[in-house]
């Protein structure tokens, strides 16, 4: 007897009209109960799984728009660019400029990250240490990890001193003065990162707060917070080569 024969034109449709859907939305719209023949017929659209909603949902590749951090979602159900929950938890804690608490990237990535972090230390693909009282964790290379380390012991030294600033509803006429007078010595692409870099201290209405005290466009703050997120911050020299007051030649009295 002649195997039926299915297309994945159903499938293509059901997903551009729904952007994603469960594999029994998929047997349904295909017409065979079969797993493995849904998915080799995603297979030849190409697909990916989303890494919340314990895999349950799928889309095409054609249909997901990921954002600077591979991620992308519709109606809460969230795709990653680096597959599945737990390489995407490896994939976020080693890229870092300063490495994830908990809290930090599960707020990153909108679901639960305690069991893939654990997973991922066990086998020894993140390394994870107390900072604080708390579970760190950074990247498994040694050399990037310390540089993550100094980059969070910094920013807690400047949050220390910031956290009390940023606040604008708490902070008085005279140390408020002093925080804008500091960010008018800074040039354009400073002020944006030294935004960002509040805001993300800040979370969740970050860049409304640093806009309304600085007086910022908050897509100017978001921009310098997105720039640090993706660690598209490049070094400059301040002056040209060659550039200052010119060395003088001492002259000797006759």
């Amino acid at each position: 007897m002649r195997a039926p024969f299915f297309s994945a034109d159903p499938l293509l449709r059901l997903l551009r009209s729904k952007k994603t859907a469960t594999l029994p939305d998929l047997q349904l719209a295909l017409g065979s109960r079969v797993p493995l023949t849904v998915f080799r017929k995603l297979k030849e659209l190409g697909y990916r799984t989303s890494y919340s909603h314990r895999g349950r949902f799928y889309t095409l590749d054609r249909i997901a728009r990921f954002d600077a951090q591979g991620l992308w979602s519709h109606n809460s159900v969230w795709f990653s660019r680096f597959g599945t929950l737990v390489d995407t938890a490896e994939a976020f804690v080693n890229r870092s400029p300063s490495g994830y608490f908990v809290a930090e990237l599960e707020d990153a990535l909108h679901v639960s990250v305690q069991d893939p972090l654990l997973r991922l230390v066990g086998q020894q693909r993140i390394a994870r240490q107390l900072l604080s009282g708390l579970y760190w964790y950074g990247s498994s290379d040694a050399s990037v990890r310390q540089r993550q380390l100094q980059a969070r012991q910094a920013a807690a030294s400047a949050a220390a001193v910031s956290d009390s600033l940023i606040a604008a509803e708490f902070v008085s006429d005279e140390l408020k003065a002093g925080v804008i007078l500091f960010y008018s010595l800074l040039d354009e692409k400073q002020r944006r990162l030294y935004a960002g870099l509040e805001a993300l201290k800040l979370g969740r209405g970050g860049d409304r707060r640093i806009s309304d005290l600085l007086g910022l466009d908050p897509h100017t703050v978001a921009k310098g917070r997105q720039e640090l997120l993706r660690q598209e911050v490049l070094r400059e020299r301040v002056r040209h080569s060659g550039g200052g007051r010119k060395p003088t030649e001492k002259k000797r009295p006759k």
